[in-house]
């Protein structure tokens, strides 16, 4: 499909092989856990039988090697100013960090992503929450959309803010129950996908997912208008989810989304001078010489110039018809 491209292969040699280096917008992604998830329904009690066949598990003792070669890879394909959020539990969380404190990628935040169950205990506390690790690659500017779900003035019926509420680091997002249906061993919900991509990255950007499974990465990042990449090792999960996403609509998940109560630009309605317009070509030109795409310059100049996204792109095309 175009804008999306799946491979069934390693991500560590698939990515070496088929993606260029800083080429990644974002990357989300949600690694094998390396405590035998093969075995994990054992302990849910769950009911397996609509669940795909063919989850490739990675050895604890490997578990550490592993690591720091996909997120070397991660580290090669993202571009400077490129994030990647990785879902982790907490067993394996230290080879995650000690793999990703060999290369430059940053933090941002540690993100707590609380669920709606857990495994049952009688000795100990439940478990009911993972790990997201957000970083960035240096060298570029952070894509990161503040009012992309909730305007800064929009408040709740207690008068608290929902933006501030939304920003903050502990998430509770319930799992996706999915009776009957065919699903994989461990699907992120659209939701918790839907928050990431909205944040941080633009329609149009390119999304990668190393772990694919049952594709709600891609699948989440194709409705929400951006192009997906992907990689899966198991061929019987591969067969049964790379056509699903294929037949997907681009951008059929922005109907669902919440129009936020954005703050009015501070210079909303005023005119364009011939000074304020000679000012906005030779930013634009500035931005456009540091490699960033149409989108990102645009957000650069809304937050510099206290312009609304509509007047800078019509007084682009003012300035030069073929500029779109």
């Amino acid at each position: 499909m175009a804008g999306c491209t799946l491979y069934n292969e390693s991500c560590i040699t698939g990515a070496r092989t088929h993606l260029e280096g800083n080429s990644i917008d974002l990357i989300i992604t949600d690694p094998p856990y390396g405590i035998r998830g093969d075995t994990l329904h054992k302990h849910y009690n769950r009911d397996e039988q609509h669940v795909v066949e063919g989850y490739v598990e990675i050895p604890e003792v490997e578990y550490g090697q592993f690591s720091i070669e996909w997120i070397r890879e991660a580290e090669r394909i993202l571009r400077p100013g490129g994030l990647i959020y990785i879902v982790s539990g907490y067993s394996n969380l230290y080879h995650i960090l000690h793999a990703l404190r060999q290369t430059s990628l940053t933090e941002i935040n540690h993100i707590i992503w609380k669920y709606n169950f857990g495994v049952w205990t009688s000795r100990k506390f439940i478990s009911s929450h993972y790990h997201i690790l957000f970083y960035e690659k240096p060298g570029g500017r952070r894509t990161f959309h503040l009012e992309s779900r909730f305007g800064t003035g929009e408040k709740d019926g207690a008068a608290g803010s929902l933006n501030y509420q939304d920003r903050e680091d502990v998430w509770v997002i319930n799992r996706e129950y999915k009776p009957g249906q065919v699903k994989n061993k461990n699907e992120l919900p659209v939701q918790l996908l839907t928050k990431m991509i909205m944040y941080s990255s633009n329609e149009g950007d390119l999304v990668c997912d190393l772990f694919l499974g049952g594709g709600s990465t891609a699948r989440a990042a194709i409705g929400l208008n951006r192009k997906a990449v992907g990689f899966e090792i198991s061929s019987a999960i591969y067969s049964v989810r790379a056509p699903e996403i294929m037949n997907l609509k681009p951008g059929f998940l922005l109907i669902e989304q919440r129009i936020p109560e954005c703050s009015a630009p501070k210079r909303q309605r005023e005119r364009w001078t011939a000074e304020s317009r000679s000012d906005l070509r030779h930013r634009y030109g500035e931005l456009k010489s540091q490699g960033l795409k149409k989108g990102e310059i645009v957000t650069r100049l809304m937050e510099e110039l206290g312009r609304g996204r509509w007047a800078i792109i019509k007084a682009l095309k003012v300035m030069d018809p073929n500029n779109r």
